[in-house]
């Protein structure tokens, strides 16, 4: 396939040019390849490991959550080149999806994740650089239960704080570094809040908003939607596709 027309696909299907984000983030494409796709990986993190993975796998295109750019212009050089390097040396193009990915209605990964807990999605909330990037909805399950599905969902126990009701009846998902979000979860009228992580005083947070918060990896959450976009260009593009597991543990 033509590296052009899919890249053309998913800046309309993630709708990147009108979702906003950091700053220093560029979503898209960010490193061309000599312009065809006949195999992709996907993978949370554009880092050295990833690359040398993904060139093991004989893909030429790299789909990322998190990719090269973030701290603004930066040189060549140390492990910006070998990244970069290695793409180019392999003919492996990159394209990466930071917020666009995680609020996505159908391959997000706060909806997917949701999805797979057996949320019933209701709505958005959460604002981040002017748009609600969280989703919620409803569920009828003890809190044990809910930290056991996440647990085999994500492979690792989570951390949960438990300052809400026992019994989870509206529960909000924002993957990644989201516990700045717990307020703002409270406010949206939920009972339990699961994201990734979060800083200390976040604990605090939760203790006086009486809500339920799960920090159950960022790595972790955030696996679910790059593999759920690689299986949509997989059924309608027939791409075969390999996931890449390089976790952090955070």
């Amino acid at each position: 396939m033509e590296l052009t027309a899919l890249v053309s696909y998913l800046d309309g299907y993630l709708q990147v040019a009108d979702v906003p984000d950091a700053p220093a983030a560029v979503n898209g494409l960010q490193v061309a390849n000599a312009g065809t796709v006949s195999r992709v990986a996907a993978a949370v993190d554009l880092c050295e490991a990833t690359v040398r993975m993904a060139a093991e796998q004989g893909a030429d295109l790299l789909l990322v959550h998190h990719g090269l750019f973030w701290g603004g212009l930066q040189p060549l050089t140390g492990r910006a080149y070998r990244r970069v390097a290695g793409l180019i040396a392999h003919n492996i193009a990159l394209y990466s999806a930071h917020l666009p990915l995680d609020l996505h209605p159908d391959v997000g990964n706060n909806a997917v994740l949701a999805r797979q807990l057996g949320v019933s999605l209701r709505g958005e909330f959460g604002e981040e650089f002017g748009v609600r990037i969280g989703r919620w909805g409803e569920i009828d399950v003890s809190r044990h239960a809910l930290e056991r599905q996440l647990a085999a969902l994500t492979g690792s126990a989570p951390r949960l704080m438990a300052f809400g009701p026992e019994r989870v009846r509206r529960v909000g998902i924002v993957t990644g570094a989201g516990g700045s979000m717990i307020a703002q979860a409270a406010a949206a009228g939920l009972d339990t809040f699961i994201t990734g992580e979060g800083p200390h005083h976040t604990f605090f947070d939760a203790e006086e908003l009486k809500l339920n918060v799960f920090y159950a990896g960022h790595y972790a959450t955030e696996t679910v939607g790059v593999k759920a976009l690689a299986g949509h260009l997989h059924d309608r593009f027939h791409l075969p596709w390999t996931f890449l597991d390089h976790p952090s543990g955070l």
